[in-house]
């Protein structure tokens, strides 16, 4: 996982918190791997609404 590199949910909200990689390269929420882990996205990989969603975030700080 690379530094640096922001994750957004399939909504486009970002993610703060711990992440993992399962098997398959994908990265899920949570440090490991429960009922709850949502799968996490990176920005390319959004659809067109949720990156409009996720560029939201980028004008806070």
């Amino acid at each position: 996982m690379a530094k640096g590199v922001k994750h957004y949910t399939k909504a486009g909200k970002a993610h703060k918190g711990k992440m993992h990689k399962m098997p398959n390269g994908q990265l899920h929420s949570g440090a490991k791997h429960t009922s709850s882990s949502k799968r996490l996205y990176h920005y390319g990989d959004l659809s067109q609404k949720a990156q409009a969603e996720a560029r939201k975030s980028w004008k806070k700080k």
